[in-house]
């Protein structure tokens, strides 16, 4: 199964940044992505703007905490999640947000980011997980070498 995100887009506020009580950093982001929509009918472009929620954790969160501010523009790649609570009215409530496995910061300099080190900051690696049973490849079949032409039939092709 695959449950993968790539977001480019501008973010709408400063980061909100916070620190567990266990000390772990978390941050959130709001990302606006803007797809522009041409219409040949009415040879008019329209905008639709997406609005997503980031959250980032210990590594990427201590990048987007000392880099990334309003107007930044990054490249997030992730992975979908849902949560659910309830309202203080005691509705169900749901939220779909990316979880951040990867982040590139993107713009140019002076574009109200600090100047970041180049490169892309990824989290820490998943654990894998082994399969049950292990696969042991088998020796493929060679095939059988094709047979010798006589000598005295050489000189006489069948074309």
């Amino acid at each position: 199964m695959i449950n993968k995100v790539i977001l480019v887009g501008n973010v709408g506020a400063d980061p909100e940044v916070r620190t567990l009580e266990s000390g772990v950093k978390t941050a959130r982001v709001r990302l606006a992505t803007t797809e522009r929509i041409f219409n040949r009918q009415t040879q008019e472009s329209t905008e639709h703007t997406e609005w997503h929620t980031i959250t980032l954790w210990r590594g990427l969160a201590e990048v987007v905490d000392k880099y990334v501010r309003k107007g930044s523009q990054i490249y997030v790649e992730g992975s979908l999640r849902t949560r659910e609570w309830q309202d203080q009215q005691g509705n169900r409530r749901f939220s779909t947000e990316i979880q951040a496995a990867d982040l590139k910061l993107l713009g140019r300099k002076g574009e109200g980011q600090q100047t970041a080190p180049q490169g892309s900051y990824q989290s820490q690696p998943q654990p894998t997980y082994a399969p049950q049973a292990a696969y042991t490849p088998q020796p493929t079949p060679q095939p059988a070498p094709a047979p010798a032409m006589p000598a005295d039939d050489a000189d006489d092709l069948p074309f």
